[in-house]
């Protein structure tokens, strides 16, 4: 069984790669102190294949029509090996790997692996974009989108783009949505999900309360209107 966590940096994607490898599930190697599978080279340069084919239209929309449609760039397959070559090469029964670029690539990613268990992972964008991170920069990733000297903003849109690629993508044959404050405050429900989902038993692992909310005593800016939509979509009704 293949799996792999499909999330936005900083949408607390390590707990759920966490929680597979203690479970059981060879993650790769070797990973890093965020269980993300490394060195991420050839994702990054895979992600920048994938993008030349993503047009930005403007307000916020982008045109996933070519990626969708088309079978994946040979480069691209090649680069997605190359990073994987620890997990596909492996023969332990369950494995997978966790590293956030994976979404800039979705599309292409299930068409390589269709029939691999995917989870949906989410977070509280007003969390999300309080740190920084690489896919905060979309055009290092070959993707458009509105010019902006507001670092918070510049997250925000990252959020926001990835979030409609998740959309845009056919859902897999096996997906599992989550949401990271669920694994927080009621871990026992999502592993019972979890259990149910991949057919193994899944192992419980230390959350931090703490990190949830952490938007409230934030100063800066964390809330765009833009979010509100998919917040409601997710679960999150506090959209003030």
């Amino acid at each position: 069984m293949m799996i792999t966590v499909i999330g936005r940096g900083h949408s607390g994607t390590r707990a759920i790669s966490n929680t597979l490898s203690e479970s059981g599930v060879f993650m790769g190697r070797p990973l890093n102190a965020s269980w993300d599978l490394i060195p991420p080279e050839s994702m990054y340069e895979a992600c920048r294949v994938f993008g030349k084919y993503v047009d930005y239209k403007g307000d916020l929309t982008w045109d996933f029509s070519k990626v969708l449609s088309m079978e994946p760039d040979p480069a691209f397959i090649r680069l997605i090996e190359d990073y994987l070559s620890s997990v596909l090469s492996s023969d332990a029964p369950n494995k997978g790997w966790k590293i956030p670029e994976t979404t800039l690539c979705y599309p292409w990613i299930l068409k390589m692996f269709p029939d691999m268990h995917y989870i949906h992972w989410v977070r509280d964008p007003r969390d999300c974009i309080l740190g920084d991170h690489v896919t905060d920069e979309l055009e290092n990733f070959n993707i458009g989108y509105p010019e902006t000297g507001n670092i918070r903003e510049k997250r925000a849109i990252s959020w926001k783009y990835q979030r409609e690629l998740m959309k845009a993508t056919p859902e897999p044959a096996k997906l599992l949505k989550l949401r990271f404050e669920d694994m927080v405050f009621n871990q026992e429900d999502v592993l019972a999900q979890l259990d149910k989902f991949l057919g193994i038993k899944m192992a419980k692992i230390e959350m931090r309360p703490d990190s949830v909310g952490r938007y409230k005593t934030d100063e800066d800016v964390h809330m765009f209107e833009f979010f509100k939509p998919d917040m409601l979509e997710c679960g999150y009704t506090d959209t003030e």
